[in-house]
């Protein structure tokens, strides 16, 4: 079973997708989004100055201050992604000394 994203998950993915100058449909498509959670999404990260629209090229464009939060992002999720790993670790430890308890 796949997990969920949570809001910087899709966050990032958003700002993944406009930093290579993207359209609405782009965004939608490559950050699996529907229109309802994208409309409202695209409001937020354009609000927080992380993406703007072009009108000229009509596109939405990443921001230095989407880059500096991708970057960010992206050193958060591998400290997590390390962390989880680690918790596993710990888990599968605790299940195996619960069943050798349980082997008397």
């Amino acid at each position: 079973m796949g997990s969920y994203r949570n809001r910087l998950d899709i966050i990032a993915d958003i700002l993944q997708v406009a930093s290579q100058n993207a359209k609405k449909t782009q965004i939608m498509y490559q950050a699996n989004l529907s229109y309802k959670v994208l409309q409202r999404y695209l409001r937020e990260v354009t609000m927080a100055s992380l993406i703007k629209f072009e009108n000229a090229e009509q596109c939405y464009v990443l921001t230095s201050k989407g880059k500096d939060f991708l970057e960010a992002y992206r050193d958060y999720d591998k400290t997590n992604k390390s962390i989880e790993k680690r918790l596993n670790d710990v888990d599968n430890k605790k299940k195996n000394l619960e069943e050798l308890c349980s082997k008397v």
